[in-house]
């Protein structure tokens, strides 16, 4: 026998995760033309810009209030941080969410920053 307020929870979970909230991570398409990272509905993105086409700099993310607090800006970085990793690419943390809150919480992605001068790469 399941208790109500367990029901309850549980049928929470699973509308959450089929509005993309929770359970499943939300679909992040890499828009390589625009240079950046979004949601399928292109409303929360991540935009970047390549320096010597080896350095990317993450330069703004971008989740919409409506969406915020749904981990979307973290997932965003990741799929950046993904890409980045997969084509040997350094990246320059210039967006302070991924440099004040995205790197502190997750440590793992701080070998891919990059620790020259970035200004001699403009």
């Amino acid at each position: 026998v399941v208790s109500r307020s367990k029901r309850r929870r549980e049928e929470s979970q699973r509308s959450m995760a089929s509005s993309g909230a929770a359970g499943t991570p939300p679909q992040i398409v890499w828009n390589e033309s625009q240079r950046r990272f979004e949601t399928e509905d292109k409303k929360a993105y991540l935009e970047y810009r390549l320096r010597d086409g080896k350095i990317m700099d993450i330069l703004h993310t971008f989740v919409p209030p409506s969406k915020r607090g749904l981990g979307l800006a973290s997932h965003l970085c990741v799929a950046a941080f993904s890409h980045a990793k997969s084509h040997s690419l350094a990246v320059i943390p210039t967006c302070s969410y991924v440099s004040e809150t995205f790197l502190p919480h997750n440590p793992s992605w701080n070998s891919l920053v990059y620790t020259g001068d970035a200004r001699s790469n403009m």
